[in-house]
């Protein structure tokens, strides 16, 4: 069984480094967080935690108090999946934060990797409240390299009734998708867009961006560019994201 705790001395904070290191493969000058890092924040009273398997660190969560009362979760990586260990690192930041008087946790993730999506949206109930077009500029780390860093700012209200039933076991509700229209569709692998004159509509994004990438860049592109248009677009006319369809499609209501 997985356990989550806070961690304060330099040794634990080495770890998460080599965790994180492993994970991502960062370029040298562009490590998002490091041990000195780690020290300052645990020390003035941010966020810095390990989810152990044992005496195995398979996860580990950073983040810093953010305006708003609330708590950005910098960067969270676990060395393993399917064994819920990113399910526990949540649920620990959410019990941190709700001891602290903190009403909202906040973090970024890419908007096309589907199992990202799925997991922030269904499996925890946040919703994604602003698309960042290229937030970090160009990155050089093994996952991200030769993409925009497009990221949706994902905003999760903890005491919100739905937020609350998920962290006690609850199923998720499926959004309402009757009647809906696909704005971007996936055929042959590729997006297209299509005219959606519906209040709801979905969004597609591609199975395995990350295999992608690596297989056919200029598919990978083009959805960049068709999700950034398409969701990009109707977050900023004012519409909101109620959930991740079918495992594939952000449902949009404008």
């Amino acid at each position: 069984m997985v356990a989550v705790r806070e961690l304060h001395a330099l040794a634990d904070f080495e770890r998460v480094f080599a965790l994180f290191e492993d994970i991502w493969g960062f370029h040298p000058e562009e490590q998002p967080v490091n041990v000195p890092m780690m020290r300052a924040l645990s020390h003035s009273g941010g966020y810095v935690a390990g989810a152990f398997d044992g005496d195995l660190l398979v996860g580990a969560s950073v983040g810093f108090l953010a305006a708003g009362a609330a708590l950005h979760s910098h960067i969270t990586g676990s060395a393993t999946s399917g064994r819920g260990v990113g399910v526990a690192l949540k649920r620990h930041q959410r019990a941190w934060a709700l001891e602290r008087g903190l009403e909202r946790i906040t973090w970024t993730y890419d908007p096309l990797v589907r199992r990202n999506a799925h997991f922030n949206l269904v499996k925890l109930g946040a919703r994604p409240a602003e698309y960042l077009p290229r937030f970090y500029g160009e990155m050089a780390d093994a996952i991200n390299a030769g993409d925009d860093s497009d990221r949706v700012l994902a905003i999760w209200e903890l005491s919100a009734p739905h937020v609350e039933a998920l962290a006690l076991g609850g199923h998720p509700v499926p959004p309402l998708v009757e009647g809906a229209a696909v704005a971007l569709a996936a055929e042959g692998g590729h997006p297209v867009a299509r005219p959606a004159g519906t209040a709801t509509v979905l969004v597609a994004v591609p199975e395995d961006v990350e295999a992608l990438r690596r297989a056919d860049p200029g598919a990978a592109k083009a959805w960049r560019v068709a999700v950034r248009e398409t969701l990009g677009g109707l977050l900023e006319a004012g519409g909101r994201v109620t959930g991740f369809h079918d495992k594939a499609y952000y449902v949009v209501e404008r």
